[in-house]
């Protein structure tokens, strides 16, 4: 066991995620902007020493991946590199409307919901990662 990291990779922001080291709870941390995330990528493995990486994979309702899922694993792919950690994707349709209604039932304003929503989508996608473990 040990720490999960997870992204929710969009073509400007990425979300971030990190679990705890018994993979109990799914808790976001921040969004980094998707030009220059190479360096923000190096920090966060330093910082919370995952011993793997979960991706958000933005597949169509029917299961078909289009360009958007080809950029995401084009990051996976990137993240594999700079850190040799193993990369894992997860299915994430639905997950960025999932956060948006735990912010609005939580009580959270307009503008820091699109702040923040991109942090609880990839916590989202870490909690389906950690459940069907």
């Amino acid at each position: 066991m040990g720490r999960v990291l997870a992204f929710d990779y969009g073509s400007t922001r990425i979300g971030v995620a990190i679990s705890d080291p018994l993979r109990i709870v799914a808790s976001p941390i921040e969004v980094i902007p998707t030009a220059g995330a190479e360096e923000h990528v190096k920090r966060l493995v330093d910082t919370y020493e995952p011993d793997v990486v979960v991706v958000g994979l933005p597949v169509s309702l029917s299961g078909g991946e289009g360009p958007a899922a080809e950029a995401a694993r084009r990051f996976g792919a990137e993240v594999v590199r700079l850190t040799g950690l193993e990369v894992e994707f997860v299915d994430e349709r639905f997950s960025t409307h999932t956060a948006e209604q735990a912010m609005l039932e939580g009580g959270v304003k307009r503008r820091d919901r699109r702040a923040g929503v991109d942090k609880v989508a990839a916590a989202v996608i870490l909690r389906q990662f950690l459940e069907r473990r």
